[in-house]
């Protein structure tokens, strides 16, 4: 925004070259009119010079008003783009303030002084307006001369030329207006056709200050009056009827005026009564000038009522335009013609220039009025609006941010809060996982224990054909290995499956109840999305083929009296070695009273121990020859007796006859069996930890899983919220830009509305109040 102070500025240096017309007399060097030093000169404080200062500084302000509706159209655009702001949507309406202000600025740019001279055929108006303009400009003479509105306005080159409406872009040369304008050529315009003239602003002073003059028809050779105001006058600050003194006001000039009056709101009128040079050939002057006063007074108070009479005294001048511009030509060297100043004539120069004086204070005053006040209201109108709409933004903003900034730490609060009870559930759920994996552990270890220990039950139970032939046997131990698997693996399933499942979905339930505390409601919905419900069963792995592969069955006959295993009796386990890798696992029950004597070992160590290599070496030889037989009878006899000895062989003979009878398909079976269930309760007992383990693993798996997709929900949610966070910062971020800006702007439309309140005391109230 530009950083002008609107005041008026004032140039001593501008003067004007233009002198009051003189007589004969020399009258042209006295100090007469109002804004002229005592040489005849124009004062730097004329009254048209405030015009001038009064449209700079208007255009000034209203520049930095159209910078600072860009800025903010600009503003409010980005704030439109951005959508930060809620609640305030004033894109159009500033668009729409740029749009006014630039019409009024484009008027402003074109905004000047305006004054139409009316009065019928004759009356002198043309050469009313050459005397002002000190040339003879427009043509003049008897009769109708003016055809068409001529408006003189000034220009910045040396010469002057014309603009015609049918060619407003092709300049003609000024000397072509008799042609165009006169009425006696033979080219004619139209009555409302304008010719724009365009006069160096060098050579006249009028033109200098942004003074326009239009010459009209007279009101007397067309009924288009109504068309003549709307084009011509609308716009008029003053009007100057051009009355012939030789004749009383006419209807015809009164009800154009009336007209005129109807469309404008108390126009600026003056009277001048022109030709009043005759008045040195009558006798009774001051009766018909009294008569004439008190006409025009009539219509002007009366009326037409646009002014008191004591205004209306100032309005009305009795003058000859022709002997002024005679007067003002002379000056410049062109010769007045003899006769056409009369007797008096200084006195009637005088109320010509005096006539100039009031004409420019009031076309200052009411230019400056009617052409600045409308868009000074309009324009304090905008920066008002304006100002409102950025003090509403303002306080918006302000609003949003405090609103945001308290949504920011209600979610700032939310996530650490958040944060901390996750922690916390961690912990506690990992303990309450840990504590569930060892129960699981514990319990399944148990349960295969107890499988272990009913295994001989279990084995018992199978029912397969059992033939002793090896492919037969190898078939039976597939089957063995796959019933004992499937069997252990039910009846587990049957005590521990079902508890720990139930275990197992408490414990799932507890996490998600504890977790979904936690989280908003929106997302508690998602838990049972991202959590479906499965069915959980363990793997029992317990692979019994492969674990019982190396299993070797022996259900050969094994003589319960053997020799060894009466030595191995008698002698202790310890001394002798086993016949067979697999007798000692088939079970005898030799029953022994708890006062059984000692062993031979026990009473004599050093004669057992040279016995018993003898027996069991005899033994060893009598198991697979006769000759042993032989011996160890032979060292039984020279023990005993021969009596002894054949009653022992006569029972012994009998019992190994009983028991190889009993060696029967069965008794192989229930060999076998107990055999595997041995080897098998050996091999299983191996693997109860590596079993109870893996169980548990796989609780730990599915429950650490479980709690996962939990916490992954609430890491979305917690994401969700450090989004939103940011997004805050962002919005709190604009929102203290879009207040500061606010703020900024509020206080360019205060200064600016304040520029305008300046322009309107300095002025407008001043040139109200006559100041």
């Amino acid at each position: 925004m530009s950083g002008s102070v609107y005041t008026p500025m004032e140039n001593p240096d501008h003067r004007d070259p233009d002198l009051l017309g003189s007589g004969d007399a020399g009258v042209g060097h006295r100090s007469i009119g109002h804004g002229r030093n005592g040489n005849g000169r124009m004062s730097p404080n004329s009254p048209l010079k405030r015009f001038g200062q009064a449209k700079k500084t208007i255009n000034d302000i209203f520049r930095d008003v159209l910078d600072f509706i860009k800025e903010a159209d600009n503003f409010v655009e980005g704030i439109a783009t951005g959508g930060y702001l809620e609640g305030v949507s004033c894109q159009d309406q500033v668009k729409e303030y740029r749009e006014k202000v630039c019409g009024i600025m484009e008027v402003l740019a074109r905004d000047h002084m305006k004054v139409v001279f009316f009065g019928r055929t004759s009356n002198g108006k043309s050469t009313t307006i050459n005397a002002m303009l000190r040339e003879k400009i427009l043509p003049t003479g008897i009769g109708h001369t003016t055809n068409c509105f001529l408006q003189v306005e000034g220009s910045d080159s040396t010469e002057g030329y014309l603009l015609t409406e049918e060619e407003p872009e092709k300049p003609k040369s000024v000397h072509s207006i008799k042609q165009l304008a006169s009425a006696l050529s033979n080219v004619k315009l139209k009555e409302n056709s304008l010719i724009r003239i365009l006069w160096p602003k060098s050579k006249c002073r009028l033109l200098r200050e942004e003074v326009v003059l239009v010459d009209s028809p007279g009101i007397d050779v067309t009924p288009d009056l109504d068309l003549w105001i709307d084009k011509f006058c609308l716009d008029a600050d003053v009007f100057v009827l051009v009355s012939n003194a030789e004749s009383t006001l006419m209807q015809t000039e009164k009800n154009f005026f009336h007209k005129v009056s109807a469309r404008l709101s108390k126009p600026n009128i003056f009277i001048l009564q022109n030709r009043w040079d005759i008045s040195a050939f009558e006798d009774d002057v001051d009766e018909v000038k009294q008569q004439h006063l008190e006409r025009n007074l009539q219509f002007l108070c009366s009326e037409l009522n646009v002014m008191d009479k004591r205004e209306g005294e100032e309005r009305v001048f009795f003058v000859s335009s022709r002997e002024a511009l005679a007067s003002r030509l002379k000056e410049q060297g062109t010769p007045t013609p003899t006769g056409i100043l009369q007797e008096g004539f200084q006195e009637r120069l005088f109320t010509f220039a005096n006539f100039e004086r009031v004409f420019e204070e009031c076309i200052s005053k009411t230019a400056v009025k009617t052409k600045f006040e409308q868009h000074t209201n309009r324009g304090k109108n905008i920066t008002t609006e304006l100002r409102s709409l950025m003090e509403k933004m303002l306080r918006t903003s302000q609003e949003q941010n405090e609103r945001v900034n308290k949504e920011r730490r209600e979610m700032a609060d939310e996530l650490d809060y958040m944060e901390k009870q996750l922690t916390l559930l961690t912990t506690e759920i990992k303990d309450k996982i840990k504590n569930m994996v060892e129960d699981v552990e514990n319990k399944v270890a148990m349960t295969l224990k107890d499988e272990i220990r009913r295994l001989a039950i279990l084995v018992d139970e199978f029912d397969r054909p059992f033939h002793t032939d090896q492919t037969s046997l190898d078939i039976y131990k597939q089957e063995l290995h796959s019933y004992l698997e499937e069997s252990i693996i039910r009846n587990m399933t049957g005590r521990c499956s079902g508890a720990i499942r139930h275990h197992k979905d408490s414990m799932e339930g507890h996490m998600i109840e504890r977790l979904s505390a936690l989280l908003p409601e929106e997302a508690q919905q998602q838990i049972n999305t991202v959590m479906p419900r499965r069915d959980f069963e363990i793997a029992y792995r317990l692979d019994c083929r492969r674990l019982c592969e190396d299993f070797e069955e022996d259900i050969a006959f094994r003589f319960t009296l053997a020799p060894r295993n009466i030595l191995r009796w008698m002698f202790g386990r310890r001394g002798i070695p086993a016949p067979s890798k697999h007798f000692d696992a088939v079970p005898r029950n030799i029953p022994m009273t708890p006062q059984e004597p000692r062993t031979f070992r026990e009473a004599d160590p050093d004669n057992a121990e040279v016995l018993v290599n003898l027996v069991s070496i005899a033994g060893n030889i009598g198991q697979k020859t006769a000759l042993g037989g032989l011996i160890v009878c032979g060292v039984i006899y020279k023990a005993v007796g021969w009596k002894v000895l054949a009653v022992g062989v006569l029972g012994y003979g009998g019992f190994y006859c009983f028991e190889r009878m009993r060696w029967t398909s069965k008794a192989k079976e229930r060999a076998f069996k107990a055999q595997y269930v041995d080897y098998a309760s050996s091999k299983l007992k191996l693997i109860v930890d590596l079993t109870s383990s893996n169980c548990s693993h796989q609780v730990q798996q599915e429950l650490t899983s479980t709690f996962a997709r939990l916490c992954n929900e609430a890491d979305i949610t917690k994401q969700k919220l450090e989004d939103e966070i940011k997004q805050q910062d962002i919005v709190i971020s604009q929102l203290g830009v879009i207040s500061a800006k606010s703020k900024t702007y509020r206080n360019k439309a205060d200064w600016l509305d304040k520029a305008l309140d300046n322009f309107k005391e300095q002025f407008l109230i001043a040139l109200t109040s006559g100041v």
